[in-house]
């Protein structure tokens, strides 16, 4: 069994996680599937009911089993990642950062849309099939 303070921490880092995520829903800029994963990453550390509701949500779960089953990511999540890191850079670059700053910022968001590129789509955005065989809509 874990220590208590650790499944605390764990818990805090997936609540907390799972609060940004839901924050990112109606904030412009903030990410939300970052946060989902990160929270379901943790969850299971500090909590197994919280892992638990996060798996079998109706809106998260069929993401996270995509990511789990697939390493797959909804197409519509890449698109607006692809754009929130172009809008990054062009609010870098309008903002007169140093070139140097440009450059590194530039190779790592080229980093991050080659891995959201090269992940494969989630079976559409509108229905997922989970390893049950079922459709989730």
């Amino acid at each position: 069994m874990t220590h208590p303070v650790s499944r605390i921490a764990w818990s805090g880092l997936a609540y907390g996680c799972i609060g940004l995520g839901t924050a990112g829903l109606v904030v412009p800029l903030l990410p939300t599937t970052p946060f989902l994963l990160l929270a379901a990453w943790a969850a299971p550390k500090g909590s197994p009911r919280l892992a638990r509701w996060l798996h079998d949500h109706p809106r998260l779960g069929p993401t996270l089993h995509a990511w789990r089953e697939r390493r797959a990511v909804p197409r519509r999540a890449k698109r607006l990642a692809l754009v929130l890191l172009l809008i990054s850079w062009l609010v870098l670059w309008v903002g007169g950062v140093a070139p140097a700053m440009l450059a590194l910022t530039g190779l790592l968001f080229c980093g991050v849309a080659s891995f959201l590129l090269t992940r494969p789509d989630a079976a559409g955005d509108d229905a997922l099939t989970v390893a049950s065989g079922k459709v989730i809509k």
